[in-house]
């Protein structure tokens, strides 16, 4: 049994993490973006960018004044049990929130939307998001968290099948360019792409993307992967480059999610990580063992299946 101790303390780990140490997939991105660049001040946000970094690491402080607002991805094995179920799972994950903003510190982004009330420890109605997926096999628990812009950088739109490979391009472009001309997301960023689903699935799907695959992972259906080397090189054909500066650094990296959608429709959704790309890992097993990582492993093919049974759940035919 995983003790609710055990998660609340990996937690409150990972906040800090996340808040502080920049994944060295994105990092790596982020060099060769820097390597790449010629526009001036692009050149300059991402040089200072990257100074930032190390000097967050060394003074073991937030890498970004807005530290984002806190989310968690929680993917559970099936033999995992966890002490007091899973109400005490996510009151662990609520506390752990709470005391890594005042600890950390994080800036306490969290506000009542009409009020404005504010606890001070991003906790309140729906706050943080605990989302949840499950896997066939193991007695872990894996715990990730994302610090993740909560203003802007996201926008969705109704596509129908006639628009095709092209009108997800225009769509694609059309949200990059009112990212950088108007200030709406900090890039360069890892960009995520929800295709199909509901309008819900499709947001969720997007984000996904954007926040829980490492640079350089492609999507394991090959016309899907094409898809996203070309996006990425489009994203940085534009002229836009680090924060909406003249440049060619819009794009670290593209992913794309699908879901499978109504006959009639095509839905699409765009999100922009994060300069600060933050998220970290950690899972956690039975015998109390805790291994850190920065890969979340998120979409795996149980998470990608399309079938009604997963194949390893269906009775053999000779059992049957």
């Amino acid at each position: 049994m995983i003790q609710i101790s055990l998660i609340q303390s990996t937690a409150v780990t990972l906040m800090d993490k996340a808040a502080i140490e920049i994944p060295d997939d994105y990092l790596g991105g982020l060099r060769q973006a820097a390597a790449v660049e010629d526009g001036d001040l692009s050149s300059f946000v991402l040089q200072a960018m990257l100074e930032n970094y190390e000097a967050a690491k060394e003074d073991r402080r937030a890498m970004c004044g807005d530290t984002g607002c806190p989310r968690w991805y929680v993917k559970v094995a099936n033999e995992a049990t966890i002490e007091g179920g899973p109400v005490a799972l996510e009151a662990a994950l609520r506390r752990a929130t709470a005391e890594a903003t005042n600890g950390v510190p994080l800036r306490p982004n969290r506000v009542h939307p009409l009020w404005r009330t504010d606890h001070d420890n991003n906790v309140g109605i729906n706050a943080p998001e605990i989302e949840f997926a499950f896997e066939p096999d193991g007695d872990w628990i894996d715990l990730t968290t994302v610090h993740k812009g909560g203003l802007f950088g996201t926008d969705y739109r109704m596509l129908f099948p006639s628009d095709g490979i092209e009108g997800i391009k225009r769509f694609y472009l059309d949200s990059l360019v009112a990212f950088g001309k108007r200030g709406l997301s900090c890039q360069p960023a890892i960009i995520g792409i929800g295709l199909g689903g509901s309008k819900d699935t499709c947001m969720v799907l997007g984000k996904r993307a954007a926040c829980l695959r490492t640079v350089g992972d492609r999507n394991p259906d090959p016309g899907i992967a094409k898809l996203e080397e070309e996006f990425k090189e489009l994203g940085n054909s534009i002229g836009m480059g680090a924060m909406g500066f003249v440049g060619k650094s819009m794009v670290i990296d593209c992913h794309i999610e699908v879901g499978f959608c109504h006959t009639g429709g095509m839905q699409m959704s765009v999100h922009a990580f994060c300069l600060s790309s933050r998220r970290a890992c950690a899972r956690i097993h039975s015998d109390g063992r805790v291994e850190y990582r920065t890969d979340p492993n998120w979409f795996t093919p149980y998470q990608r299946r399309e079938t009604v049974e997963w194949p390893a759940t269906q009775p053999s035919r000779k059992s049957a």
